[in-house]
């Protein structure tokens, strides 16, 4: 995934997590935190013997305000979906969504649509809790949904299927 951050952007992979232990790869370097967030946004973070607290606010849309130390940072996530949508070539896909994978290890909080309901563009499908954080996926064009694959209460893994869709001309 991208970030951009007051104008710069960085690489950000997940590498692992271990509790509150998270091993993060930012711009090709290995970055280790102790990390612990409330459900109102606060964070801890413990790095190289340092702590560090902030607040973290979601402008929606994968943009977020994040104040640390009296001072603010404008973060904005590159839309994490299309990276995740099942087959990698995403050039084939014609625009459409055929399917939504998990982007890493979670819980599935909240389904919002089931098999053969109609959804339209930017309708909520799905909320999924990673590293004490939620992530709401939207349907991305409108379609039909397919299946779905796990239920509330799941644990899922790294690129699991959640979520398919039937192509427009399958109907």
């Amino acid at each position: 995934m991208q970030a951009k951050v007051n104008g710069n952007t960085y690489n950000i992979e997940l590498v692992a997590k271990d509790g509150n232990n998270v091993t993060l790869k930012v711009d090709g370097q290995l970055i280790t935190v102790d990390a612990v967030m409330s459900e109102t946004g606060f964070c801890s973070v413990l790095h190289n013997g340092k702590s560090y607290n902030a607040e973290s606010v979601s402008r929606g849309d994968g943009k977020y305000t994040i104040t640390n130390n009296f001072k603010r940072f404008e973060v904005d996530l590159s839309n994490p979906r299309k990276k995740y949508l099942r087959g990698s070539d995403i050039s084939n896909l014609d625009d459409e969504q055929t399917s939504i994978v998990a982007p890493m290890p979670g819980k599935i909080v909240k389904i919002h649509v089931q098999p053969g309901q109609a959804v339209k563009f930017g309708e909520p499908l799905i909320v999924i809790e990673a590293m004490k954080m939620q992530s709401t996926y939207t349907a991305s064009q409108d379609s039909v949904v397919e299946s779905v694959a796990v239920k509330e209460g799941d644990a899922v893994v790294n690129d699991q299927l959640l979520i398919s869709f039937k192509r427009n001309n399958e109907e």
